[in-house]
């Protein structure tokens, strides 16, 4: 017994340093993620939706759009409100359109000489996926596609891994799998 685990243990640290194996904060939970200063941005956007696969009401791509806000790190107090319709309330509208009012917290080494409270930040993984959160769908796929290419680079981001493929006019072979790291507000120090 004692040579067979004279025997696994270098073959364990051989195949981890081949997979440059280093440990994760999900690893060790006892370390806490590094916090450093950071300051809110505000920004205003008019987001347009163009897709071929799913068609929403202008209150309900609001609503889909303030929750990819708060997923991806946006403050709580995001708002996103219906843009100007075509269509009458609650019904799908192929120019649906919101109109994003949301803050994101930016280090303050990226913000030279601004002037505001300061934050203390930390960087967040965020992962967007199907039911990742509770209420997005493959369904969602090109509404996904297009806030990452209109509003995420609002955001303070790195590590962007986006796996993200829209078929027009069908739902099967559409993925949604987008990977990110955010710079948001660490949580309150107890």
């Amino acid at each position: 017994m004692k040579s067979l685990r004279h025997a696994i243990v270098p073959a364990a640290l051989l195949f981890c340093g081949a997979l440059s194996c280093t440990p994760s904060f999900a690893d060790d939970p006892s370390a806490a993620p590094v916090r450093q200063p950071g300051m809110w941005q505000q920004h205003k956007y008019d987001f347009q939706f163009f897709g071929f696969t799913t068609t929403y009401s202008c209150d309900g791509l609001a609503d889909k759009l303030k929750v990819l806000l708060i997923a991806a790190g946006a403050r709580a107090d995001s708002k996103s409100r219906p843009g100007a319709c075509s269509q009458q309330f609650g019904r799908p509208d192929k120019f649906a359109s919101a109109t994003l009012t949301f803050y994101t917290l930016a280090p303050l080494a990226t913000t030279p000489g601004a002037a505001g409270p300061r934050v203390d930040g930390i960087w967040r993984p965020v992962s967007l996926a199907p039911r990742t959160p509770r209420e997005l769908a493959i369904g969602d796929c090109e509404l996904v596609e297009q806030f990452r290419d209109k509003v995420l680079p609002m955001f303070t981001t790195r590590n962007i891994d986006s796996n993200v493929t829209c078929v027009p006019h069908q739902e099967s072979g559409s993925l949604i799998n987008l990977k990110f790291e955010s710079f948001t507000a660490a949580p309150a120090k107890p």
